[in-house]
C-alpha cells in the first residue's frame, strides 16, 4: 500500500507542474507583446515609468512650434502630436519623445520584432525615431517612416526597417534608450494621434 500512495503522489504532483506550465505557456501566448504605452495616465507617465516630452528644433535655433497632449477619442485615450514644421534657421521637427527606462540605462528589446502602433492623423508621413547606447549625437538615431491615415489604423514597424541616420553602428535592440514620434523634414501642419504603442514578437 505504501509503494501505491507512493505512487499516486508522485503522479498528483507531476500532473500539478505539468498543469502549471501549461497555464504559463498559454499565458505567455495570449500576452506575447510588451506594452509601452495606452495613455491610460492622464498625466504623460507611460506604464514604463517615465513621461512623454515635447522637443522641438529650437533647441538648435529653429522656430517649429509642437505641442504633445493627452486626449480622448471615441472609445479611448490617446497621445497628440501637432504644430506646424518650419524650415526656417536650419529647422525643420517636432518630436513626442519618451526614455523606455527610469534610469536612463538601456532596455532590452532583443526578443520582439518591432514595434506597433495604433495611429490616425491628417495623411502626412510620420517618423518612429530609436536611440540607443550606441547613439553619442543629437543628431544621430534610427528611423522608419509611416503614414497616418484619417482613420484609426494598427502599423507595425520591423526593428529591420529602421535605418541608421548619421551612424554607422547598426541598430542594436539590446541597447535601447529612448524613442520619439516625429514630424519632421519638410514644412508642414501635424496632427498625429496614437493610442496603442508596444513591442511585438
Amino acid at each position: 500500500m505504501g509503494l501505491i500512495a507512493g505512487a499516486v503522489r508522485t503522479w498528483i504532483i507531476a500532473q500539478t507542474l505539468c498543469t502549471a506550465v501549461v497555464a504559463t505557456t498559454i499565458a505567455q501566448a495570449k500576452e506575447p507583446n510588451m506594452l509601452i504605452d495606452d495613455f491610460s495616465r492622464a498625466d504623460l507617465v507611460s506604464p514604463l515609468g517615465t513621461m512623454w516630452r515635447s522637443i522641438s528644433d529650437q533647441v538648435m535655433g529653429g522656430v517649429s512650434q509642437g505641442k504633445v497632449s493627452r486626449c480622448a477619442t471615441e472609445d479611448s485615450p490617446c497621445l497628440r502630436l501637432t504644430g506646424d514644421v518650419s524650415l526656417e534657421n536650419n529647422g525643420g521637427f517636432i518630436q513626442a519623445s519618451l526614455d523606455l527606462t527610469e534610469d536612463g540605462s538601456a532596455l532590452d528589446a532583443s526578443s520582439f520584432k518591432g514595434i506597433r502602433l495604433v495611429v490616425r492623423g491628417n495623411e502626412e508621413t510620420y517618423g518612429l525615431h530609436l536611440r540607443t547606447g550606441d547613439v553619442t549625437r543629437p543628431w544621430q538615431s534610427y528611423r522608419a517612416e509611416f503614414c497616418a491615415e484619417t482613420d484609426w489604423e494598427v502599423v507595425e514597424l520591423p526593428f529591420s526597417n529602421f535605418l541608421p541616420h548619421r551612424i554607422d553602428v547598426p541598430l542594436n535592440t539590446r541597447k535601447l534608450r529612448r524613442l520619439g514620434l516625429v514630424a519632421i523634414g519638410r514644412q508642414f501642419h501635424a496632427e498625429l494621434s496614437v493610442k496603442r504603442l508596444e513591442f511585438y514578437r
